[in-house]
């Protein structure tokens, strides 16, 4: 049953980023959008975001790090299914990051050799 609670926990974290940024999606711009949009102060940048994703893909994976090193020192209130779950979810959010990181070179890459 300690799976379930893991997997939902993880679903509800992924509902409440997507709410997030469903919250800061901004629609067609126009002028004056557009200057609400660098005027205000409430929407992350972009960089931000980034560096957000990355310190939670580090946290995730010091935690997993944590629980295993744990497990082999014997700690009893740490069980193996747990150890396991954790460092799936650091496997997959590395994974995940990475992905992300290709993507953003192939942009990068794309970008740059377009002519002006």
């Amino acid at each position: 049953m300690a799976d379930r609670a893991d997997i939902q926990s993880v679903l509800s974290q992924m509902r409440t980023l997507q709410a997030q940024v469903q919250k800061t999606s901004v629609p067609k711009p126009d002028a004056q959008s557009v200057d609400a949009v660098t005027q205000s102060s409430a929407l992350p940048s972009f960089a931000d975001m980034l560096n957000q994703a990355v310190n939670s893909v580090s946290e995730q994976q010091n935690k997993a790090n944590s629980m295993s090193t744990a497990y082999e020192q014997g700690d009893p209130s740490v069980d193996l299914p747990q150890v396991m779950i954790e460092l799936q979810k650091a496997s997959i959010s590395f994974d995940a990051m990475t992905q992300v990181r290709n993507r953003l070179v192939d942009a990068y890459k794309e970008i740059m050799s377009m002519t002006v």
